[in-house]
């Protein structure tokens, strides 16, 4: 949510700024808007709505400068127009400022700042930084001092750019739970709050961490703490390409996702399946592994899609591993005074590596002395550097804000972990070797699925004006169904619930007529039967019915509509299958809705702030 991008150097910045602002338009905003400073003088252009909005307003008013910063904005603080867009600016707009996360006590700042008589245009918690650094400043204080100083006096989260225009010669940038990285060139230096912003300019970078500032000049960058000590960075290498931010000749990004994840999930795997063992290899968990398989419980903690795949986990490590797991939302676990021990695991599950509610769960987690592990796609994130341990997923950059790929890797990589530890505890080697070839299978089984897209897209004809939906599964279906429920919600705007096709009677059965359409996840599992008496109660109320199923069911036709039919594998590896048909239906509504499939209304793919 919110992107950051900045650039000093010898070229033109604005062209810079631009292509850097749609490479973060997937994250989801609002507006958009770019400060610049060139020949002594300060220029500031923002507005409501798309970065191609500002992008002909630039291309109007034939600019050049070299030193400028950018932003989008999700909005949290007031409503989404120009006054609210950043950059924000003093009165003599000599100050201009970006930021991404919220400011606490923005309010009490606020007041102090009116008693100092400063004046406030917008409805922003950003707002009140740029008149703090303003009024050290006007105390003789440089910009880099001067940010520093605010930054003592705030509580909250932030990751920011600032540029002045009596010290033209630099960008001050500095974070603390919201992501900034400096991306060095010769001769120019760039920022950014996501390295996708930077791929079609340089592959090296540096990350900041949280209580660090970076002062970026054309020549290079010097980064220190808030309290003003010097600080080494090491500098990382980018190995994402912009062919992999494209859409590849696809309509969306998100059909394009759908589409890579036989690639995705086989990457998840690769170098990792230990066939003759019947076993697992992790080598980002190697130095922990005595650790984890010893722990009395294991807790995962995640938000949203990454949530649902830890319920999946959830099933897989106490099934198989025989290891007590219970599931948290993190943006709830950081609140509740949990009971975490030294002799806990707490896994935490983000695509990005930088959701806020996580990442404190991760610091929660640490303070109380449990092994902390980390399951996130992005190389170099917050949570993939402070977790003790962690796998990648290495599903590729997922630009669509619906997670799809991400999800399935997600899976693969916890039911390694789970047969990691399994095999060290009850697994036989036999037992373990079912799993390993179920999970060579998986890319071909997917690209079966993923046959049925015309299928499955004139099947989105008859649903998409529903009002409506609800989803059931069981067992390890349940949390399928929750995630087929909330795809459809994110991207289609229609109304669906997840439940436990059990927990139907005890409340969702009210809802049943004619005219809500009701999805099964039934594939031919432990639960099966059960599922069958559960359609059999839908079907007498008269709902429209549409079953996940299993490709060798011939029963299930009778008493459904509609059938999507799946290959088998083993049970703690059909969420992975099950999942894919429901993302599928999902983004055929949406489409025929006419409706912005990759930057739904309102969501963020990387929710920085609480």
């Amino acid at each position: 949510m919110c992107g950051i991008v900045g650039y000093i150097g010898d070229k033109n910045c604005l062209p810079i700024l631009i292509n850097g602002l749609k490479r973060l338009e997937y994250r989801g905003y609002d507006s958009a808007g770019i400060g610049i400073i060139t020949n002594g003088d300060s220029v500031l252009i923002k507005n409501k709505g798309k970065v191609s909005v500002l992008e002909d307003r630039v291309g109007e008013m034939n600019l050049e400068a070299p030193l400028g910063i950018g932003h989008t904005r999700w909005a949290t603080h007031g409503i989404p127009n120009e006054t609210n867009a950043h950059p924000h600016t003093n009165e003599d707009k000599s100050l201009f400022l970006i930021h991404n996360g919220i400011i606490e006590n923005y309010r009490t700042i606020k007041n102090e700042l009116l008693k100092l008589g400063y004046e406030f245009a917008s409805d922003t918690d950003t707002e009140v930084l740029v008149h703090l650094i303003d009024s050290f400043i006007n105390r003789g204080n440089d910009l880099c001092k001067a940010v520093q100083l605010t930054l003592n006096e705030v509580i909250g989260t932030y990751g920011i750019a600032v540029i002045y225009k009596s010290e033209p010669d630099k960008v001050v940038v500095a974070r603390k739970g919201s992501p900034l990285v400096v991306g060095l060139g010769e001769n120019e230096n760039f920022i950014a709050s996501d390295v996708s912003a930077l791929l079609a300019h340089t592959k090296q970078i540096i990350y900041l961490d949280d209580g660090e500032l970076a002062v970026v000049s054309r020549d290079g960058y010097k980064v220190k703490t808030i309290a003003d000590q010097e600080i080494e960075k090491e500098i990382h290498e980018i190995s994402m390409t912009l062919e992999e931010i494209d859409k590849g000749g696809y309509t969306h990004f998100m059909l394009k996702e759908i589409m890579e994840q036989p690639d995705s999930v086989f990457n998840s795997m690769r170098g990792r399946l230990l066939f003759d063992e019947g076993d697992a290899k992790l080598g980002g968990l190697s130095d922990v592994t005595n650790r984890l398989i010893n722990s009395e419980r294991i807790i995962i903690s995640a938000c949203g899609t990454s949530w649902h795949a830890g319920l999946v986990a959830e099933y897989m490590l106490e099934n198989i591993a025989r290891l007590p797991a219970e599931v948290e939302y993190a943006s709830e676990f950081r609140y509740r005074n949990p009971v975490i021990n030294s002799n806990d695991t707490v896994i935490v599950i983000s695509q990005s590596g930088e959701t806020a509610d996580t990442l404190a769960a991760l610091r929660e987690a640490k303070y109380r002395g449990a092994l902390v592990l980390g399951v996130c796609n992005v190389v170099g994130s917050t949570i993939a550097r402070e977790s003790e341990a962690g796998v990648y997923i290495h599903a590729g950059p997922e630009i669509g804000v619906a997670s799809t790929k991400a999800f399935t890797s997600q899976l693969i990589v916890l039911a390694l972990i789970t047969l990691l530890v399994a095999r060290r505890k009850a697994l036989s080697a036999d037992e373990g070797k079912l799993i390993v070839n179920a999970l060579r299978r998986l890319p071909e089984q997917i690209s079966h699925i993923l046959n049925l897209n015309s299928s499955i897209e004139l099947l989105a004809n008859e649903f998409k004006d529903a009002n409506n939906f609800l989803y059931l599964g069981r067992g390890y279906n349940f949390p399928v169904a929750l995630e087929g429920a909330l795809k459809l919600k994110e991207i289609s705007y229609i109304h669906a619930e997840g439940y436990p096709a059990a927990e139907m009677k005890h409340g969702p059965i009210a809802l049943i007529d004619e005219n809500l359409p009701v999805v099964f996840i039934a594939t031919k599992d432990s639960t099966y039967e059960k599922v069958i008496s559960n359609i059999e109660e839908v079907k007498a109320r008269g709902g429209r019915l549409i079953a996940i199923a299993s490709e060798n069911d011939d029963e299930i036709d009778r008493l459904v509509n509609h059938t999507i039919k799946i290959p088998d594998t083993v049970e703690m590896l059909r969420p992975i299958l099950t999942s894919i048909p429901l993302q599928l239906l999902a983004y055929h509504i949406a489409v025929k809705k006419g409706l912005n499939v990759d930057q739904p209304r309102n969501l963020a793919k990387s929710v920085t702030v609480e």
